[in-house]
């Protein structure tokens, strides 16, 4: 098979407008040459920023789009907020522009409070910042990414892609004992929740194709703000509402590894257009049905999200087809809120999304939720799906309806050339298994498991694999049944169980679900179709 049996073409993007896959031989939609290293946990991402924007030089360059911002959250110990490292890159002589997400309403946890605070710092430390609400009603810029571009260093430009925000409760390690700055959460989760979460290290020419996407959002005509009277009230204020000039785009830097990325992005239908995605762009959902359609022995997934129906089918239907494909998926044990609606309504989602799963799959599927050393959940917002040890994806889509078609998403699918045969294991058959993809799940796989660097003998062929997670999560589940009598089992997963559901909410949670926490983006016409 080919990297195009695996990653969409150009025209399979089904976005004419954007700019980002102009020039590739072939109609190809993803760039070739680049180098892609896993960062697991945030803490590990955050030292990694750090490291990069402490050496920004004059002349440089720095993007950066967020969901969330915390001005006081630290990337590494005191002194280290991310606003003020990157307000020294900017005080520096480096170019400094961001896109954060303006949430619609201040009622939950502060965001827009926090963001609108984040981004006054940084304009404060030279920076150029938007607040930004060019998207679907009820919607939200859900992407998390920084470029850093070197006009004299081009060889060591980099791109930063995945789940994690720079806000607090995200600065958590494989200890799992949560961020020394928390945000408050379901109770269930404790004061300090451990947070499990993936991001990824770019270099190479999909950095540029990262920039574009930052671009094309920075060069939006459409007003920053929604209603009209808060547009006047920040031109009166004389607030920037509208995009300073982008320095000239730099050209792409030079192939430096054996991988191919493809970026998957989603944005909505909406009536005020995107320019460069008039009809919007669902590649995400794209690429997933593409190359899940190629499965063959083993669907691996971490999500926080993972209870759409209409998104378990695109997994179901791969089930069904493939009947020696086993799936498995780490999810978080409770929702992140105690509030009775969004309980409710996520519940009662994510039961018909499971159900949709165990109809095609059976016993082939599995579920865990992950628990600390001293027996507190892990809240999972990793954003990670491996298929086969062949194709990887990373980034900030859920698997859930209003990530694939509602909100503003990027995630980065990874196509290693290097083949993989250790164990002589093809975990896909005849598709030969690639480096980068079983390494990032063996690298989950031994965190979940508590083994060490290298103890993955037993886990890379795919039903074996699956036997020893069944074994390790069945083990710690009769240790807690016992009364957490003797020693502690090693594994940190145990089954997932199926929520259930109040019957009073089973006639409003699929109304609050579809309206408020999953909604649908796409056009009416596309929904008819069933198009993605």
């Amino acid at each position: 098979m080919t990297d195009a049996d695996w990653l969409l073409t150009a025209d399979e993007r089904g976005n004419a407008a954007t700019g980002i896959d102009a020039g590739r031989d072939g109609g190809e939609g993803w760039s070739r040459g680049n180098q892609v290293r896993p960062l697991i946990h945030g803490a590990t991402y955050f030292r990694r920023l750090l490291e990069e924007l402490r050496d920004c030089r004059e002349g440089d360059q720095v993007y950066v789009a967020a969901w969330r911002g915390d001005p006081a959250q630290r990337l590494d110990g005191p002194g280290t907020a991310a606003v003020v490292e990157l307000g020294r890159a900017a005080s520096a002589g480096v170019s400094v522009y961001g896109l954060v997400w303006r949430s619609h309403l201040d009622t939950v946890q502060r965001q827009a409070r926090e963001n609108k605070d984040f981004v006054k710092i940084l304009r404060q430390l030279g920076g150029h910042v938007m607040v930004d609400q060019r998207v679907r009603k009820g919607g939200s810029h859900h992407q998390k990414f920084v470029v850093i571009r070197r006009p004299d260093r081009p060889a060591s430009d980099v791109a930063f892609v995945g789940g994690i925000d720079l806000s607090f409760s995200r600065r958590d390690d494989s200890a799992h004992r949560g961020d020394p700055q928390p945000r408050q959460m379901a109770a269930a989760y404790g004061a300090t929740p451990a947070w499990h979460d993936a991001h990824l290290e770019i270099h190479g020419p999909a950095v540029t194709d990262v920039e574009h996407c930052f671009r094309e959002r920075w060069d939006d005509p459409t007003a920053v703000r929604h209603l009209p009277w808060l547009w006047v009230r920040d031109r009166v204020r004389s607030r920037i509402t509208g995009p300073t000039r982008l320095p000239r785009a730099l050209p792409p830097p030079a192939e430096c590894g054996p991988h191919a990325v493809q970026l998957l992005r989603t944005y909505p239908d909406k009536v005020i257009a995107y320019p460069f995605a008039p009809h919007g762009e669902r590649s995400v959902a794209r690429g997933y049905q593409k190359a899940l359609a190629n499965a063959r022995r083993l669907i691996y997934v971490e999500d926080q999200f993972l209870w759409s129906p209409l998104v378990a089918e695109v997994f179901a239907r791969a089930l069904r087809d493939q009947p020696r494909l086993r799936m498995v998926a780490v999810v978080p044990t409770h929702p992140d809120s105690d509030g009775r609606m969004a309980v409710q309504a996520s519940d009662r989602a994510q039961r018909r999304a499971l159900q949709t799963l165990y109809a095609a799959g059976g016993d082939r599927v599995d579920v865990y939720s992950p628990e600390n050393h001293e027996g507190l959940p892990v809240y999972v917002h990793a954003k990670v799906c491996v298929i086969d040890d062949v194709w990887a994806a990373v980034g900030s889509a859920n698997a859930n309806r209003r990530s694939w078609t509602h909100d503003s998403e990027l995630t980065a699918a990874v196509l290693d050339q290097t083949p993989d045969d250790r164990n002589g294991s093809r975990a896909g058959g005849a598709q030969r298994a690639r480096t980068f993809a079983r390494d990032l799940r063996l690298e989950l796989w031994r965190e979940h498991l508590d083994r060490t660097d290298g103890a993955d003998d037993d886990l890379v062929d795919p039903d074996q694999a699956v036997e020893m997670v069944r074994r390790a999560a069945h083990a710690l589940d009769v240790w807690h049944a016992a009364g957490r009598t003797g020693p502690r089992p090693p594994g940190r997963l145990r089954p997932h169980l199926t929520p259930a559901v109040a019957p009073a909410a089973r006639w409003w949670a699929p109304v609050a679900a579809g309206l408020l926490f999953d909604p649908d983006g796409r056009s009416p016409r596309a929904i008819i179709r069933h198009r993605w």
